[in-house]
């Protein structure tokens, strides 16, 4: 296996952006499958890195090293096809660090956007079993049945607490670049309270709240929902952030 996992849109279709995704503690490029399929089909390119793995000792050193190695990922191999926007698309751990880059701890610039997913608190899953990690993750069938089928993920990885330092600037909320950041109101990790205070206190952040979602936000049961919500937002933001579609009247 390379070193990325990429999903290319149509041929025919010219290429409206990068996305890079940032898995999180546990999982690995496969569990991504199905979202890159589906961005991709909508003319993105979508690259799929491994999840980053942060040195507790030393997160502004890992968090330097992650820059570099994502800033590698994002460069075009397309002779002549434009990349941007470059997006970052972070889940769990991958959500905190992305958070933690564009909140200036290092240098960077290069990404146009991020979207968060499932942005952990300081709580800690506590399991016994892998049937009560996947009922946190998801209630998806078919994500509990990628999740168990692929001997790489890493189980029981949802008890084990990101580095207090991680979060604090993750937490900072001071960043200018546009953010979209999602959130299952199901979650038993997120610390919806904290989201809003950070999505607030930035310039230009939107918190959208899934109904019924569980942590794998990216991946439960509203999937389909979910990744309209993403090509929404990065259509918005191939429009300077003007939303292209506005509700001037509705039943529902």
């Amino acid at each position: 296996m390379g070193q990325y996992t990429d999903f290319l849109g149509p041929q025919e279709l010219r290429t409206r952006g990068t996305i890079i995704v940032v898995p999180g503690r546990g999982e690995t490029r496969e569990t991504y499958t199905r979202l890159g399929k589906r961005l991709a089909a909508d003319a993105y390119r979508v690259r799929i890195v491994d999840a980053p793995r942060i040195d507790e000792a030393d997160v502004k050193g890992s968090l330097a090293r992650l820059a570099d190695e994502l800033a590698i990922a994002a460069e075009t191999t397309e002779d002549g096809e434009p990349r941007r926007p470059v997006v970052l698309l972070g889940a769990d751990s991958g959500a905190a660090t992305v958070t933690a880059l564009i909140e200036g701890t290092v240098e960077g610039g290069w990404s146009d956007a991020v979207v968060l997913a499932g942005l952990p608190g300081r709580a800690v899953g506590v399991t016994t079993s892998w049937d009560e990690e996947l009922d946190i993750r998801t209630s998806c069938a078919v994500h509990r049945g990628v999740l168990s089928g692929d001997a790489a993920v890493e189980r029981g990885t949802l008890g084990v607490p990101l580095p207090d330092d991680l979060l604090d600037i993750a937490y900072a909320g001071t960043s200018e670049i546009p953010q979209l950041v999602l959130i299952g109101d199901a979650d038993p990790l997120a610390d919806r309270e904290a989201l809003a205070r950070a999505v607030k206190t930035s310039k230009a952040a939107r918190l959208s709240v899934v109904r019924g979602a569980h942590h794998d936000v990216l991946n439960d049961l509203q999937h389909r929902s979910v990744a309209a919500e993403i090509v929404s937002f990065l259509e918005t933001l191939r429009n300077d952030l003007v939303p292209l579609i506005s509700v001037e009247s509705s039943a529902w």
